[in-house]
């Protein structure tokens, strides 16, 4: 590959004046209608004068304080493109930036004295511009996302080093698609690492590749998570990379430690790091998601069990055979637990697994045309409508709504040492490499994205997976 296809690869970024105009363009918009809201429809509070006022001595209060937006946003970084930035990051600074700004464009008003301002007219130009501002923002925040997925805007990544800190941040690249970043592969001296693959990533052999690897794979971007007291050897891989033109990105030592472990503190402009031992599956944390998968389970029991009743009814109608399937399934530390599903193959299916098999991934078979699949059973299947008895084992705490997909004895049987993390925690119906592209996404990376939900559990990042999964299962995307 070329030296021209590395720049092909790189960030596709938008013109640094196109969000501050689009600012400025939705703020006079939101003067406009908060005009026609006070004046026209009155809303809220009637007009004692009867006398019209005109929008144009507006204007220059409009300009004034979209600039000073403009001027507050940009000292709030709002304006620089930072990956992995929540949505909700963002409309913060917004709200901030309108609440500042309309203090002290009311703050003008008592100065000046215009004959024409309505401060109530103030609060709708305000309570508008946030809501147009964060639209802007989802858009922004859709259009990037889509694009990434087509390959548009995302950057190729080498990372050196695969200790504890490199598989951290390999789990989090994978794990965070809509960052833009595409992992290449890895370069690691011990050759039971650099030479190995994970998934789709490619183990590229040891640190002394580096040259060849950029060259070949088109990298944008090397992440060095050596340990600092490897200084000469970080330092030879930068210049090596540096002299490539490609991006150089460091990740300390402190972050063996996963990021929510640690505590950032700022005392009086000393930055401090804290260590606390926050495990988000204990306690507290363990029962609110417990609360909320019951609560979510009854709330939605009209529509599942109207879909539950049809479903037995057309299994029964095909073969006459029993309607529900008990699997065997390993869950939270290994216990086993027997998982309710719709059975969407024919009666004998087990006997034929073996031969129907043979020549897949032992940790995770799946075969997109299996053979034993019945009419009904291809339908349930791909609309996930066979999960539907899941929440039977929701109920009785076996499972969670968000999770790990529980495997079987036989794969866990052989999963190696690492891969058992991903039975630190109780399975799930859905789960984030379900979201990510379901049954096309290799078992190595299915771990690692386990691992991630794990170190990462919030109630936000199981609500984020749960939309996540509606217009994956609406779409029929990946799943067989």
């Amino acid at each position: 590959m070329s030296d021209n296809t590395h720049s092909d690869h790189q960030q596709t970024v938008e013109p640094f004046w196109l969000m501050p105009l689009i600012d400025v363009a939705l703020v006079y918009l939101a003067f406009g209608l908060g005009y026609i809201l006070r004046y026209e429809f009155q809303l809220f509070r009637a007009l004692f004068d009867p006398s019209r006022r005109e929008f144009l001595p507006y204007l220059p209060y409009a300009t004034f304080f979209a600039i000073m937006l403009v001027f507050i946003y940009q000292a709030n970084d709002l304006y620089r493109h930072v990956r992995g930035r929540s949505w909700i990051e963002e409309v913060t600074i917004i709200a901030s930036g309108v609440a500042n700004g309309a203090v002290i464009l009311l703050a003008l008003y008592f100065m000046l004295q215009p004959q024409i301002t309505s401060r109530l007219m103030l609060v709708y130009v305000a309570a508008l511009t946030v809501i147009f501002l964060a639209t802007a923002r989802a858009i922004r925040h859709w259009v990037w996302t889509y694009l990434r997925a087509k390959g548009i805007g995302v950057q190729r990544v080498a990372i050196i080093g695969m200790g504890d800190v490199g598989q951290a941040l390999l789990r989090t690249l994978i794990a965070r698609r809509e960052l833009g970043y595409k992992v290449v592969g890895y370069l690691d001296d011990n050759p039971e690492r650099g030479e190995h693959d994970l998934g789709r990533v490619v183990g590229l052999g040891r640190l002394e590749n580096i040259d060849n690897v950029i060259t070949a794979h088109g990298i944008d971007i090397v992440i060095i998570t050596l340990p600092w007291r490897h200084y000469d050897t970080i330092l030879s891989v930068a210049r090596r990379a540096k002299r490539a033109n490609v991006d150089i990105r460091f990740v300390p030592d402190l972050f063996q430690l996963n990021l929510s472990q640690v505590q950032f503190e700022n005392l009086d402009g000393i930055p401090l790091l804290g260590i606390n031992g926050h495990k988000p599956f204990r306690g507290a944390s363990r029962i609110i998601k417990r609360t909320l998968d019951v609560i979510l389970v009854i709330l939605a029991s009209p529509l599942w069990l109207l879909t539950f009743a049809l479903v037995a009814i057309a299994i029964k109608l095909e073969d006459g055979g029993d309607v529900f399937y008990h699997a065997t399934r390993v869950g939270e530390n290994g216990r086993e637990f027997q998982m309710l599903k719709f059975r969407s193959m024919i009666p004998n299916a087990d006997q034929l697994r073996d031969q129907v098999f043979a020549e897949q991934d032992p940790k995770h078979p799946k075969l997109a045309d299996d053979p034993r699949i019945t009419n009904v059973g291809k339908f349930i299947r791909r609309t996930s409508i066979d999960e539907i008895p899941n929440f039977i084992n929701v109920l009785k705490g076996e499972m969670s709504i968000v999770g790990p997909r529980p495997p079987i004895p036989d794969e866990v049987a052989k999963y190696e040492t690492w891969h058992m993390q991903r039975l630190q925690t109780i399975p799930g119906i859905t789960g984030l490499w379900q979201v990510s592209g379901r049954s096309e996404v290799p078992f190595d990376e299915m771990v690692l994205m386990d691992i991630y939900y794990i170190e990462n559990w919030s109630v936000r990042f199981d609500l984020q997976i749960m939309l996540m999964t509606i217009p994956r299962v609406l779409l029929r995307s990946g799943a067989y």
